[in-house]
């Protein structure tokens, strides 16, 4: 009987983890996503991290939708 043994490479997780080594609140990016920096409006516990009003962070665009219908990220001036 033979185990294969998968090994990953350097490259192959960059591309999971947004760039410049930030960390990611909340669900995971998709493929092909960006992470959006947003300020929280409430605060929040999101996967086991607390965040609180005025906090920023870096989460996933379908997850920064869902935070901003709820009323949970300040505006932003546009």
């Amino acid at each position: 009987m033979t185990t294969n043994i998968k090994k990953t490479t350097a490259a192959a997780n960059a591309s999971e983890e947004p760039a410049d080594d930030v960390v990611l609140v909340g669900p995971p990016l998709r493929p092909g996503q960006t992470a959006e920096k947003v300020t929280f409006a409430h605060h929040l516990r999101v996967g086991g991290k607390e965040v609180r009003p005025g906090d920023t962070a870096h989460v996933s665009p379908d997850y920064a939708r869902q935070l901003r219908g709820s009323g949970y990220l300040a505006r932003t001036r546009g």
